[in-house]
C-alpha cells in the first residue's frame, strides 16, 4: 500500500491586471474565459487566460517541492503564467541514497523500485492507482509534466489510459511536457503505452548532455508530431534560450486557444449559463 504524502505543491501565478468587468463562472471545476470591453475602441480583450492544469511529477528519489523550485527558479514568468501547475510528492519514501542530497533538502520520493536493467519494477500498479488518485483529488488536469522518473511515467500514461490499463477514472490526457524522458524497457508496458502513436500534444526537452538522451529521442517516434526543445545542458530542468522560449510560448499559446473553445462547447453541453 502507498502512502498519501501530506504535502501538494500548487503553483499559480498572480498578475496585477485589473479584473475584467464581467463574471467570470466555472464549468466542471475549469474557468471558462470570457471576453469583454475596454476602452473607447471597443476592442476585445480576453478576461483570463485559459491556463493549462498540469499534474507535475518529479524525478527519481527527489519530492514536489524540489520540481517546483526547479521549474519556478529557471522557466520565466511568460511561460509560467500559461501554467496552473501542480506539484506532488510520489508515494513511496526515498529507498536509497538521492543525488540530490546535499543540494536541495530531504525528504525525497520514489514513484516505484527497479532492477539494475529497468526491466522490472515493483509497487507499479501501486504508482497508476496513486497517480489517479492525485488526479481525482485535485483535478481535472490537462495533461502532465515529468522529469526523469516522471517523465518516464508521464510519457506512458496516454497510451496505458487509452488501453484501459490505467486513469480509467479521469478525463483524457490531452498534453504531456517531458523533460529527461524516456520509454520504460518492460515489453508488456511498452506494447500497452506504445503499440499505437501517442495522439495528444506534447513538448520533449533533450540535453545535449543527458545520459538519457538516446532513449529521450527514441521516445519521440511514438508520438506525433512532437515539439523538440533541445539544450546544452545534462540530466536536468533547463533554463530556455531564445528560439526554445518562442516555440515553447507558440505550442501554450496554440493550447490554450483550443482548450478555451472546447471548455467554452463543454458549458454550452451542460446548459450553464453566464450572467452579468
Amino acid at each position: 500500500m502507498y502512502i498519501l504524502p501530506k504535502r501538494i505543491y500548487s503553483c499559480t501565478r498572480k498578475t496585477n491586471s485589473p479584473e475584467p468587468a464581467e463574471l467570470k463562472t466555472r464549468a466542471q471545476n475549469r474557468e471558462i474565459c470570457l471576453f469583454h470591453k475596454m476602452g473607447s475602441e471597443g476592442k476585445e480583450f480576453k478576461a483570463a487566460d485559459r491556463k493549462l492544469r498540469l499534474l507535475c511529477l518529479h524525478g527519481f528519489r527527489t519530492s514536489g517541492e524540489i520540481i517546483k523550485k526547479q521549474v519556478t527558479g529557471k522557466w520565466p514568468e511568460s511561460v509560467l503564467h500559461k501554467l496552473d501547475l501542480v506539484f506532488v510528492d510520489a508515494p513511496f519514501p526515498c529507498q536509497g541514497k538521492s543525488e540530490v542530497e546535499g543540494i536541495f533538502d530531504p525528504p525525497y520520493y520514489e514513484w516505484f523500485q527497479f532492477n539494475k536493467e529497468f526491466t522490472k519494477y515493483e509497487n507499479f500498479d501501486e504508482c497508476l492507482a496513486y497517480i489517479e488518485d492525485c488526479m481525482i483529488e485535485k483535478g481535472p488536469f490537462d495533461g502532465l509534466l515529468g522529469f526523469s522518473q516522471g517523465a518516464i511515467l508521464s510519457a506512458a500514461l496516454p497510451g496505458l489510459q487509452a488501453k484501459g490499463v490505467a486513469l480509467t477514472r479521469v478525463p483524457k490526457i490531452k498534453v504531456l511536457v517531458i523533460i529527461g524522458g524516456a520509454k520504460f524497457r518492460d515489453p508488456s508496458i511498452v506494447e500497452n503505452a506504445f503499440s499505437s502513436p501517442t495522439q495528444c500534444p506534447s513538448v520533449h526537452f533533450l540535453g545535449d548532455q543527458d545520459f538519457l538522451k538516446p532513449h529521450g529521442t527514441e521516445l519521440l517516434d511514438s508520438f506525433i508530431d512532437p515539439l523538440v526543445i533541445r539544450h546544452p545542458k545534462g540530466h536536468t530542468i533547463p533554463r530556455f534560450d531564445e528560439k526554445g522560449l518562442e516555440n515553447m510560448l507558440s505550442f501554450l499559446g496554440r493550447l490554450q486557444n483550443e482548450f478555451e473553445i472546447e471548455d467554452e462547447h463543454e458549458k454550452q453541453e451542460i446548459g450553464l449559463s453566464i450572467t452579468s
